[in-house]
């Protein structure tokens, strides 16, 4: 590792951030898979390294880290992989990694493929990927970034080496954000987060319409008796306007990159994957959200079985213990854990392409029968 270079490839990160540094001192592996979850420095650390194994060697090191650490990045030796939409397309992977692995670098002595997301890789993309792993070139590196080893292929997991990253612990969280880390709402979005800095930062957001808020009336509303009409509706239209927003950032972009227009022929044939992949976009980033606000109504059932058991300082959301002692008065701890339980579920089967309206209308129907009576 060069004197020049950082001091820390993963900060917050001990156990990681050593084995990195130690691999850039003895000679880097050929494949990585960075495992943890999402907002634990991921995809820092895979840039920051990246930016380490292309500048060594190179007479302006400073000058490759500097490009390299850009968000798109102009070193024509990294490759940085995102999935097209809700996965990776095999054409993608094919002609950005195995074909680009053969190619010799532009400028050092190494290539370096960021594969982003790579639990999003089906299996025939994780198949055409394995040959290439097992017989690298000896210039060309591999960091797939996963949140989870369960979905990646022991015959990819077995070709690489494992880093794993912990979920940032609260306070880090807190101190990151930019606000007071002792306000209790600052606090309440650390603890939520599960580790995640930009999940934190999305659900400082207090607005009427923020995700936060759309998640704590959909929670509260399935302790009312009556319980109104459609309470999960908000969690679903606001998932739905995630998608949309999203799905515009991404069709301006391929726009931009000349991949949205063109009339017949080849040309036409990108126009309509272009459009296809927008789609894809809006569906993935509409899922996750929709399953995020999911997991904020488990985490209000979850404060209740705390409060409801004595355990009121251990409480997610530290800003609203009003409402939270509201809402336990002559609630049972079980009932409430039993709560957690139901949405959990239904977050697993809306994995499986259940109906979401269906899955969420028969959710709150349970939830209200066991918190209401």
């Amino acid at each position: 590792m060069n004197a020049e270079s950082p001091a820390a490839i993963a900060p917050g990160q001990p156990r990681a951030n050593a084995s990195l540094v130690a691999a850039l001192g003895s000679g880097p592996a050929h494949a990585y898979l960075f495992v943890g979850p999402n907002g634990s420095g991921k995809r820092e650390a895979a840039r920051t390294f990246a930016a380490e194994l292309l500048a060594e060697g190179s007479d302006d090191p400073e000058g490759v880290r500097r490009r390299v650490m850009r968000h798109p990045s102009p070193h024509p030796d990294l490759v940085w992989v995102e999935p097209a939409g809700a996965t990776h397309l095999v054409e993608g992977i094919r002609e950005d990694v195995i074909r680009g692995a053969a190619l010799r670098p532009a400028e050092g002595s190494r290539r370096v493929f960021v594969i982003c997301e790579a639990e999003a890789m089906r299996e025939e993309s994780q198949n055409a990927l394995l040959k290439t792993l097992e017989e690298p070139g000896d210039f060309a590196h591999f960091l797939l970034l996963a949140t989870s080893q369960d979905q990646i292929l022991p015959t990819i997991g077995s070709r690489c080496s494992v880093i794993e990253f912990s979920p940032l612990p609260p306070e880090a969280v807190a101190q990151r954000l930019g606000t007071d880390p002792d306000d209790p709402a600052t606090i309440a979005a650390a603890r939520l987060s599960g580790g995640d800095l930009g999940l934190a930062r999305l659900l400082l957001d207090s607005g009427e319409s923020s995700l936060r808020q759309v998640s704590e009336r959909a929670a509260r509303a399935a302790l009312a008796d009556p319980q109104p009409a459609a309470p999960w509706r908000g969690l679903l239209d606001y998932a739905t306007e995630a998608g949309e927003q999203a799905a515009a950032v991404e069709e301006e972009r391929l726009l931009e990159l000349g991949e949205g227009t063109g009339r017949g022929g080849q040309k036409g044939k990108l126009r309509t994957d272009a459009a296809d992949q927008v789609k894809r976009t809006a569906r993935r980033v509409r899922t996750h959200s929709l399953d995020l606000g999911l997991g904020l109504c488990a985490a209000w059932f979850r404060d209740l079985a705390a409060v409801a058991g004595g355990g009121a300082d251990l409480v997610f959301n530290r800003d609203r213990s009003s409402e939270l002692a509201a809402d336990a008065e002559g609630l049972s701890a079980s009932r409430a854990v039993e709560a957690v339980a139901l949405v959990n579920d239904t977050r697993r089967r809306l994995g499986l392409n259940v109906s979401e309206d269906l899955a969420l209308d028969a959710l709150w129907l349970r939830l209200g029968s066991l918190l209401t009576r």
